[in-house]
């Protein structure tokens, strides 16, 4: 049972007031896969009340820097709590490891260069070990000078619940969070199919033969059975290259060039 804070929290003037008013919190894929997985294994009751601070607006200010979050949550006491919540560090070494897997497959590329996340982004976090979200309450570790044993407390839940909604604007700062910053993660992605990605024209030292030529290939059955590749969106080869230093009325070229490629397919 929860024995601290009986009382109504005092009210913040300017605090972090959660967009959603009822229901989910979390509108893009990636903020509410965050929630779900939070909500399969935290404590229910903490994270109610930790809905109801972060849309009563309790959340003084939130800070995300690598591996940790940060932010102050006013209850009823004058003085608000102080709230941290940190996540195990990727080394810089795996980190290029993930770069070089994202580079090598175009869409995943494009996509990101766009400022999108796609689905299949989780898969490949998973496949390299370190998973892009929590996946128990062990991999969360979360502080608060509240008296609330929970874990979390509802300080901390308010604070989960708007770093949710923070993601659905900036897709990135999950990336930052885990120990990447956009800047950093577009830089690799532009540099490394230059650099690292293997030549399709290169054959090694293996001699070209005709034997398999005439072998059937996979029938329409296993085609049929191959998962569908993600879509490329319109402006692919636009975020796949370096953006030119051109600017029009102080805007970058590509975002002004972004619009049209869109609507090319639509035309």
């Amino acid at each position: 049972m929860d024995f601290s804070e009986r009382r109504e929290p005092l009210p913040v003037t300017d605090g972090i007031r959660s967009l959603s008013e009822r229901g989910s919190i979390g509108r893009e894929w990636w903020s509410r896969r965050f929630v779900d997985v939070l909500e399969s294994f935290a404590d229910r009751n903490r994270l109610h009340r930790g809905r109801a601070y972060a849309r009563k607006g309790q959340v003084i200010d939130l800070k995300v820097r690598p591996y940790e979050v940060r932010a102050r949550v006013q209850g009823s006491r004058p003085e608000p709590y102080e709230v941290a919540i940190g996540i195990d560090a990727i080394g810089e070494e795996t980190w290029r490891v993930v770069e070089a897997e994202l580079a090598s497959r175009a869409v995943f590329r494009a996509r990101l260069l766009a400022g999108e996340l796609p689905p299949e982004i989780e898969w490949v976090f998973a496949e390299l070990g370190v998973p892009l979200f929590p996946a128990s309450a062990h991999d969360l570790h979360l502080m608060c000078d509240c008296p609330d044993y929970g874990d979390p407390c509802k300080h901390a839940a308010a604070v989960l619940y708007l770093l949710a909604e923070a993601f659905d604007r900036d897709p990135f700062l999950l990336l930052a969070w885990k120990g990447r910053s956009r800047d950093l993660l577009l830089q690799g992605l532009r540099r490394l199919p230059a650099e690292g990605a293997p030549d399709p024209f290169d054959v090694g030292d293996e001699p070209l033969t005709a034997a398999g030529f005439w072998t059937a290939g996979p029938g329409l059955a296993a085609l049929r059975d191959r998962p569908p590749a993600a879509p490329a969106p319109p402006d692919l080869l636009l975020r796949l290259l370096d953006p030119p230093a051109v600017k029009v009325r102080r805007r970058p070229l590509i975002d002004m060039l972004g619009p049209a490629y869109e609507a090319m397919p639509q035309a």
